[in-house]
């Protein structure tokens, strides 16, 4: 069978109330506000949603514990508040998981400070944490390095695993309410006239084709390329707006001892590096080094896979953890706020409006900083800075665990049935797609090709993938296999995985054997650029010590 991809309709000399750059997650989010609010609303990507720092966070919703240490009760307060309403609208997507927050005789921290801060976390929540079994304790105790004391803080925060799915999500949300929706497609500049911004010059990365629109207001959400925009765009800021700051992870497989809960300690340097479960592996993050270069060029240092590593080894030893069981590191730019002589730990996590009036360009607004947490309250200022009346939403209160569970079980079943699929392919798809996992179903329906897994080790079906080139805006075999459904990231994840993805995709989508050529090429460059796999000389000894 063979389903065609919609074209992508031109652009050119066509008016919006808001053109937004940037479609990571506080892209996403301000696209479907304005939209939303009935404004006619453009949301422009050069590469895909969610390709760069969204994919490169250490992937949890949390309300920011060491804020607390900066005096920034604000922020935490915000954070919490966000990330409660995370968990209640998006429960498939967004869940709690419990931290371990490590302390030993040579922390940095006292106790006392600890336990106080957990207090007024919890209070902010207004709810009472479910806490961990004494098992499970012991449990990570044992693992835990012998030659130390350690006191160990439980508490409650949330993990979002795939926040490349909640950017999906509102980004279809944002094109229901009526925006227009454009990856792989360049700002080449904004233009600027009798001192405000008048619209953008558009360069289409897939067709190379330039496209002129006029904006009444433009934001620029792109993050870590903000100053980038500004300065081809001729706004002369007095200083950059951003202090680059370079994260980097590194993903290990699960290993003996690993827990089942996020483990918060502190590296040899005291500065927090987190131990999480995250997608069948464990996700040790994250670094803070200075980074000005191209963003899109942003890669893990050795120094940073070698201090990562240590940390790992050094709290975990009874794991003989070494740089052989590294799948791969990966790394992204934070947009902190330009701070000089401030350390990264101590810059500010909260979000900025800068609006470039005073520069020359009235109605060009650019966001400086926020989180993933934080998102859907930044478009909400946003939405209001230029004019849409915004009201907060509601708040209701969680309790601790989840009664959805039955529900969500018997959804399962249903998919099952309606697809033709097992519970296994059900779940997952449930678990990425939320109520639109029974629209992928029926369409799986229709053929074997489409209930086929994508590649032999995931039960993620090529109707999901069908569905993301369809109505997910996904162009490229990366928008899907990283992004939409983004099984590459998984544990088994090889070559011969994305040839054979690519086989099973081109077949329902009519390939012929140069577009198959073509895209798995692009993948495969792409997934290598992104997900890098260490030296194997590296940090060997380190680890051991």
């Amino acid at each position: 069978m063979s389903l065609a991809v919609k074209p992508r309709p031109p652009l050119e000399g066509q008016h919006f109330h808001v053109v937004i750059i940037g479609g990571g997650i506080n892209g996403v989010a301000v696209a479907r506000e304005c939209a939303r609010a009935g404004k006619r609303t453009l949301l422009v990507e050069q590469n895909d949603f969610a390709s760069g720092v969204t994919s490169r966070s250490t992937r949890i919703i949390h309300g920011g514990l060491r804020y607390l240490e900066h005096g920034e009760i604000g922020l935490v307060r915000e954070s919490v508040r966000e990330r409660e309403r995370l968990l209640r609208e998006r429960s498939h997507l967004v869940h709690p998981i419990h931290f371990l927050l490590l302390l030993n005789e040579q922390s940095q921290r006292s106790a006392m400070k600890v336990r106080a801060g957990l207090w007024l976390y919890e209070r902010f929540a207004k709810r009472k944490s479910a806490g961990l079994s004494e098992m499970e304790l012991k449990r990570v105790e044992r693992a835990l390095d012998a030659g130390h004391q350690w006191s160990i803080f439980n508490y409650e925060d949330a993990q979002c695993e795939f926040p490349e799915r909640l950017v999906a999500e509102w980004m279809m949300e944002a094109a229901a309410a009526g925006a227009v929706i454009r990856n792989h497609c360049e700002v080449v500049a904004v233009d600027i006239a009798q001192g405000r911004a008048r619209g953008v010059l558009l360069r289409d990365r897939i067709s190379g084709k330039d496209e002129r629109v006029e904006g009444g207001w433009i934001l620029n959400c792109s993050g870590p390329w903000a100053d980038r925009v500004c300065q081809r765009s001729a706004v002369r800021t007095s200083k950059p707006l951003l202090g680059g700051v370079r994260g980097s992870h590194i993903v290990l497989p699960r290993f003996s001892g690993a827990p089942t809960a996020a483990v918060y300690a502190e590296a040899s340097d005291s500065r927090p590096v987190f131990v999480l479960p995250w997608n069948e592996q464990v996700l040790v993050g994250t670094t803070e080094v200075s980074d000005t270069g191209d963003p899109a060029k942003a890669a893990p240092s050795s120094e940073e896979i070698e201090y990562l590593l240590r940390t790992a080894a050094r709290l975990f030893p009874k794991a003989k953890i070494s740089a052989h069981d590294i799948k791969y590191a990966f790394a992204g730019v934070r947009p902190l706020p330009n701070s000089p002589g401030n350390a990264a730990s101590s810059v500010s996590r909260r979000h900025f409006l800068h609006d470039h009036t005073p520069e020359g360009a009235a109605r060009l607004i650019s966001v400086i900083g926020g989180k993933l947490t934080t998102a859907a309250s930044l478009a909400r200022e946003c939405a209001r800075k230029i004019g849409i009346p915004v009201q907060e939403p509601t708040t209701i209160a969680m309790g601790s665990g989840s009664s959805l569970d039955p529900m969500f079980d018997h959804a399962i079943l249903d998919i099952a049935r309606a697809g033709s699929v097992s519970e296994e392919t059900a779940r997952g798809m449930m678990e990425w797609h939320g109520p639109r996992a029974m629209d992928i179903a029926r369409m799986a329906l229709v053929s074997a090709e489409l209930r086929a897994p994508i590649c032999p080790h995931t039960s993620h079906i090529v109707a999901e993938v069908v569905e993301a080139y369809r109505q997910e805006f996904a162009v490229t075999l990366g928008d899907v296999l990283l992004r939409r459904t983004p099984v590459a990231l998984g544990a088994c994840w090889s070559e011969s995985c994305s040839r054979e993805a690519a086989a099973r995709i081109g077949a329902v989508l009519g390939w012929n054997e140069q577009a198959l050529g073509a895209n798995l090429e692009s993948f495969e460059m792409e997934r290598t650029a992104f997900l890098k796999k260490p030296s194997r000389g590296i940090a060997l000894e380190a680890a051991a010590d």
